[in-house]
Formats: structure tokens, sequence, C-alpha cells
């Protein structure tokens, strides 16, 4: 049918985990930015349905709280909304005023809802007159590594994105995979083995907390320094 070929079509458009993130371009509260300010950089793109809301303002105050953890691990935020300049000036000066709180990270004016629409941040909740609570995660070849989308209702978890973000560039460093709930310092999980003869070796590595051949959990200190990322690949 016609209507699902358009469905399919506007799906396909829409990033996806392993590609490259698309280019953007916006007048933000610390100037015009673009993605490739952010190059050898990893960066996380988020967008907030509007200004002057409470749920919104929770999360920018959270994630200024904890700003600095996001620079130890060598992330740069950037906020988007499709609110104007102005709207966003206003803003982030009641929340120094209410809350003591001044943000440091770029907050883009998406007016136009060019980056918006090239990201698949609009709600369809507000018939997509808004952004929706999206999340992108690019690394620093600038691929999308992770998307996380929230209902309107609920805030994001600042924790989880520190720690999804930690655990991918942990498993780049060591070619190892993070099992549920991990954190830092937790037990890696050997990526599964690829041969018979790998899977019986396993048996005798004393590096392994051996349960069977696809289970391994390895230290995080001892875990091998290899350099592994599946989404470094020439599109």
């Amino acid at each position: 049918m016609p209507l699902n070929s358009d469905l399919h079509s506007e799906t396909q458009r829409l990033p996806r985990i392993g590609e490259k993130a698309p280019f953007f371009k916006g007048q933000s509260t610390q100037g015009e930015i673009t993605l490739d300010d952010y190059k050898n950089d990893w960066v996380i793109l988020f967008a907030h349905p509007a200004d002057f809301t409470p749920v919104c303002t929770s999360e920018f105050v959270a994630l200024q709280n904890q700003y600095s953890e996001f620079q130890d691990l060598g992330v740069k935020l950037v906020g988007l909304s499709v609110d104007s300049l102005a709207s966003h000036v206003a803003w982030l000066n009641s929340i120094e005023e209410s809350f003591d709180v001044q943000i440091e990270f770029p907050l883009i004016s998406d007016a136009n809802k060019v980056i918006s629409e090239t990201y698949g941040m609009l709600a369809p909740e507000s018939n997509n007159t808004e952004s929706s609570r999206a999340v992108f995660i690019i690394d620093d070849d600038a691929v999308v590594r992770a998307m996380i989308y929230y209902p309107m209702t609920t805030g994001r978890n600042i924790d989880e994105l520190l720690r999804v973000t930690r655990a991918m560039k942990t498993s780049d460093e060591t070619g190892d995979n993070t099992p549920a709930n991990w954190k830092k310092g937790d037990n890696l999980l050997a990526a599964p083995p690829e041969t018979l003869e790998d899977a019986k070796k396993r048996m005798k590595d004393s590096n392994y907390d051996y349960k069977n051949c696809y289970y391994c959990e390895k230290d995080d200190e001892q875990s091998s320094k290899k350099f592994y990322n599946p989404f470094l690949y020439n599109n």
C-alpha cells in the first residue's frame, strides 16, 4: 500500500545506531554551533518539549548539577527545542534566578524544526509542534551510538545517561561487553567466542570467571586493552 511505503520511507530517513549522525547547524545560547564543532568529542544531543515547563526545568537543573561528570567522561552536552532563542535565554535566566544554577552547555533554537525533523525528534503527542524528550549519544567519529526516547511526562535519568555512555566507551577500550545494570568497576562480559577452539580455551583461562563458554566475566582492571569498535567504518 502507498501509505505503508511512505511510512517505511520516512522511518528509513531517521538516524539509526551505527550510522553517521546527520549534520546539524543552529543558533544557540552560546552562538552558532554545528556538529563539526564536536569532532573528536563524544556529544549528547538531547531535545526537550518546551521552555518554562516543570519536567524540562528539572532535567536542566539535574544535568548542570552533574555537568562535571560529563566533562570528566569527555562528553559534551547540547540541548535543543523548537522554542525561540529569546525564550531560551529568558528560561535559562529564570533557572539561574530560581535554582541558583547557571547552565553551562549550549541550547539550540530549532524554531524552523530542521534539526528536529532530521533527527526524528518531533513529538506525535503535540501533533509535531514540539520536540520530543529524545537523546542521541554520538561518538568521537560522529557515529550514532545510542538513542533514547522518553514520554512527555517523564524526566530523564541523568545517571543512566552517564552509565550507558561510560559503558560504551569501556567496551570500545576493552573489546568486552557490559552486563545488565553495569557500572564503573563492575565485572565485564567477554564477547561470545567465535570458534570452538576459543570456547574450549576459556575453560582453562584464569582471567575469566567461567560460567559457560558464552558467559564469562572478566575483572574490569584485568580486561585486555585491545581496541575494538564495531561502529567505526566508512559510510
